[in-house]
Parts: structure tokens; C-alpha cells; sequence
């Protein structure tokens, strides 16, 4: 099952009638950005996190929008019995479409990105390093890449967990 795509200017309209609008992308990225009146609604707390009635609408946002495609099933058994859209582009449309957003740069980059500029960093550190000191560091780049590879298979990220208690992330309000 599949939700009706709307634009970021139709969700605009929406929200100003009354409109619930749920963001389902994790705490730590709708506090660094999100869009005004946007309830923030993790997908791992759905459908627990959502109390809906009959005639209400309510109106899914992610960051692109593949989160909220991936998981529209989840999304519409959530939302019932209201009426339930997505927004096409998620907050990236939304923004690319002129409209607003409440953006609190203090706040540290969300976990992923942090994950992937640490793995990315390692890959190219290891290969300088391997090409101009020592063939050993090579192994730099190996061992990151089986680590990332790892954490596709197994769900769980080292490397996450280790920037998680770094202390720019401890902050969050």
C-alpha cells in the first residue's frame, strides 16, 4: 500500500487548515533541522507514537522521502482511520520549494552523516597513507570498509555507537 504524494506547497496549505504534520526521521536529525509546527515522531516509535481520528489529516515527512516510500505500509496502519499523505521530496523538497525551516546549527550533525564523513575520512587517510608511507596502511581502509560493511549486515555500527558518546553529541536541547 502505497500514500498519496503531495507537493511541499499542498502540505503547506494543509497544515495551515489543521493538518498534522509528522516527522518520522530520528530526534537527533529533526533537532538539528525541521519544519515549522512538524511533530517529531521517530519511525521506530510508530505506531505507539501516533494517536489519530477519523477525519483528521495527517501529513508524513522524512529527509528525501525514501523513508517515507520504504515504509508507507507502516505509515498508512499507523496513521488510521485519518486521512494520511506524504510529502514528495520530504524536508529537502520542502526547502528546495522556497518554504522554512527551523534549523539549529549548534546542534551536532546528525549520527549517520558524522558516521559517514569519520568512514569516509579513515578510506582516504588510509590510501594517502598507503600509497606515500607504508603499503601497511592500506589495512586503514580494509578495516573501515569491513566495518561498514558489517553494520549493512548486522544492523549495528561500531562506529555509530563510538560517535554517539563523543562529547558534541551529548548535547541535544
Amino acid at each position: 500500500m502505497s500514500l498519496p504524494l503531495i507537493s511541499p506547497q499542498q502540505a503547506n496549505a494543509l497544515i495551515t487548515e489543521g493538518a498534522t504534520l509528522i516527522d518520522i526521521r530520528d530526534t537527533d536529525e529533526y533537532t538539528r533541522e525541521h519544519i515549522p509546527l512538524a511533530r517529531s515522531v521517530p519511525l521506530d516509535t510508530l505506531p505507539a507514537g501516533l494517536q489519530t481520528q477519523p477525519g483528521e489529516t495527517v501529513i508524513f515527512h522524512c529527509q528525501s522521502g525514501a523513508r517515507t516510500s520504504g515504509n508507507a505500509t507502516r505509515l498508512a496502519q499507523a496513521a488510521s482511520p485519518a486521512q494520511a499523505y506524504v510529502v514528495e521530496g520530504g524536508i529537502q523538497g520542502w526547502k528546495q520549494a522556497g518554504l522554512l525551516t527551523v534549523e539549529d546549527t549548534s546542534q551536532p550533525l546528525p549520527l549517520m552523516r558524522q558516521v559517514q564523513i569519520a568512514a569516509g575520512l579513515l578510506i582516504l587517510c588510509g590510501v594517502v597513507l598507503g600509497y606515500s608511507v607504508s603499503s601497511g596502511f592500506f589495512l586503514l581502509s580494509g578495516f573501515v570498509g569491513a566495518g561498514l560493511l558489517f553494520a549493512g549486515l548486522s544492523g549495528f555500527c561500531g562506529m555509530a555507537r563510538l560517535l554517539k558518546v563523543m562529547p558534541w553529541n551529548r548535547r541535544t536541547s
